[in-house]
């Protein structure tokens, strides 16, 4: 993907990042007060600051709206707001779209899945848009934490629906598949080092 630092946002972008705040408008970070749509918007920013378009850029935007606020009919509803290409992305980074699949796949074996998905759909056209949100969503996560992990040490990790073996496998998987894939390195590089602070942390 060509750089674009000059990625021109419109209207739909402004009107994507309300439509997050409002479904999104009850959640918080996990292990803290801070409001869910920073991680969305800084997701978002990532992405631009990669070269993203404004298509990327507003699915990171709501590249959790499927998992965490309806499943497939708020995909739906996002492809009649935002387009076809936006909720491809969406759905496409989502690694459930059914809470039946949620509930009933241990974290494992649905990231195993995920992860499988990320890789394969990297060689396929378009596909390295999803990628780069993809990882975005990941560098956005892991240095968040880092920072937590060095207030508080390594038990931050067990926030998380894992043990910690599984989050640090999950992790160093997605930086082999973003280098796998070549993605930029506004990505790659603070992937790389957070992923790195994160397994030094939770010796």
């Amino acid at each position: 993907m060509a750089h674009a630092p000059h990625t021109h946002l419109t209207q739909r972008y402004a009107d994507a990042v309300a439509y997050a705040t409002a479904i999104h408008a009850t959640q918080t970070r996990k292990g803290n007060s801070i409001p869910y749509v920073a991680h969305l918007i800084g997701v978002s920013s990532l992405v631009l600051e990669a070269g993203g378009t404004e298509d990327m850029a507003i699915a990171a935007l709501l590249h959790d709206a499927v998992e965490d606020q309806g499943w497939m009919p708020r995909a739906a509803d996002i492809q009649a707001r935002f387009g076809d290409r936006v909720a491809e992305i969406v759905i496409a980074c989502s690694d459930a779209t059914t809470a039946e699949y949620k509930a009933n796949t241990p974290y494992r074996a649905r990231k195993a899945e995920y992860l499988r998905h990320l890789e394969a759909v990297g060689h396929e056209v378009g596909g390295r848009e999803i990628v780069t949100v993809s990882v975005a969503d990941k560098v956005h996560n892991a240095r968040a934490i880092v920072t937590d992990m060095q207030a508080d040490g390594a038990a931050v990790l067990e926030r998380f629906k894992s043990s910690r073996e599984e989050m640090l496998w999950y992790y160093g998987e997605v930086v082999r598949i973003a280098e796998l894939h070549a993605m930029p390195r506004e990505l790659l590089w603070p992937l790389r080092t957070a992923v790195t602070e994160m397994k030094a942390l939770a010796q």
